[in-house]
């Protein structure tokens, strides 16, 4: 892994707002652009790089993952920035941000045959326990292969013509006062061809779906909306080249267990009287049977921590805590024989059991001065 200062590639402090960030990535971009530098396979490298930097910076999430572990920190989430990407991949990244053209230089590019991204994205929801431990699973799922019959141009017999309203150009120009626009054709989607006649076999689509059976392994502690990157297993394109298979998880509730971050929290109902006395109790926690020794006279909603008992964070190894919150309960009913009883244990505390008298013993003599004036 090579490591890279994507501050100083763009030229900005550490510090810099996003505003900042993208202006020194426009100015770059338009530097080191391939179509000023033909040829020049450094500045070629260096305005993949310079994107590469303003993908991470201009993403808070990246961003802020970058800033506290670097770019590994970036790459155990399955970011692999444009070190493998294509040319094309990257001219996609840097023509969503200059939106096709800018300011009338006119960087626009015919899009290949590729009717469809490579990269594939699925859903998988699992259990609570599945995502603390870690698992494995096997998924079905479908990827596109280009049709056979049309080698994945959508058209019947493999017939491409020139777009009739863009010229083959993919881009089309307008302009506005004295500046030119591009935009993408919108009938050839930028490829500068179109379909003679549609193809019977994938009704134009270019492409088929086949199913696969494949087992993925869940890392220990993957959290919701998390994501991993399954390489080479998402769509094959009409070169043979196949993308990545990306899978976003979403985690079901547990009845006790409600994580946040790397913690664990854990609501422990408490009759009064163990609060009260100061009892040992056992509770559960998702690796065992713990015990939680109460201090006598414990409190609603006291809070007590297991180090080390949480879940496991999948960037950085480090295990969260176990929190522990009790829940006093008193008795919903009570017989004769158990009020007499507590009438009994109040009368023993003496004037402790009627705190509210000690308190408000002088306001209720001052009221009643107010009366015998």
């Amino acid at each position: 892994m090579i490591d890279i200062d994507y501050y100083e590639l763009l030229e900005v402090n550490r510090n810099a707002s996003f505003e900042e960030i993208k202006k020194a990535y426009r100015k770059l971009a338009l530097k080191y652009h391939p179509d000023r530098n033909p040829g020049n396979k450094e500045a070629e490298e260096k305005f993949k790089m310079i994107n590469e930097a303003y993908q991470v910076l201009s993403d808070k999430e990246k961003r802020a993952l970058y800033d506290r572990y670097g770019k590994r920190g970036l790459e155990n989430q399955g970011f692999e920035g444009f070190s493998h990407s294509s040319y094309e991949d990257i001219m996609d990244f840097f023509e969503s941000v200059f939106g096709g053209s800018f300011g009338g230089f006119g960087f626009g590019r015919r899009r290949d045959e590729q009717k469809y991204p490579l990269d594939l994205s699925l859903e998988m929801t699992i259990s609570f326990n599945e995502a603390f431990f870690g698992t494995q699973k096997e998924i079905e799922y479908e990827y596109k292969v280009p049709c056979n019959a049309c080698k994945g141009t959508g058209a019947e017999n493999a017939n491409i013509i020139t777009c009739s309203e863009c010229g083959g150009r993919g881009q089309i120009f307008y302009r506005q006062g004295f500046m030119t626009f591009s935009q993408t054709c919108p009938r050839c989607s930028g490829s500068g061809k179109i379909a003679a006649q549609k193809c019977n076999e994938c009704k134009g689509l270019g492409y088929e779906r086949v199913k696969e059976k494949i087992k993925i392994n869940i890392p220990e502690g993957i959290d919701n909306e998390d994501r991993i990157r399954v390489g080479k297993k998402g769509n094959i394109g009409v070169k043979g080249e196949r993308g990545d298979l990306y899978i976003t998880f979403y985690v079901e509730e547990d009845e006790h267990f409600v994580r946040y971050n790397d913690d664990i929290y854990l609501e422990v109902p408490v009759f009064f009287t163990q609060a009260i006395l100061g009892q040992t109790i056992k509770i559960p926690t998702p690796r065992g049977e713990k015990e939680l020794k109460l201090p006598s006279g414990a409190k609603d909603k006291q809070q007590f921590v297991f180090k080390g008992e949480g879940a496991k964070n999948v960037r950085t190894g480090r295990v969260g805590n176990l929190i522990a919150q009790i829940k006093i309960e008193y008795p919903k009913k009570l017989t004769n024989e158990q009020k007499e009883l507590l009438e009994k244990l109040q009368e023993s505390f003496g004037i402790e059991s009627k705190p509210h008298e000690k308190k408000f013993e002088s306001v209720f003599d001052k009221i009643k001065s107010w009366f015998n004036k």
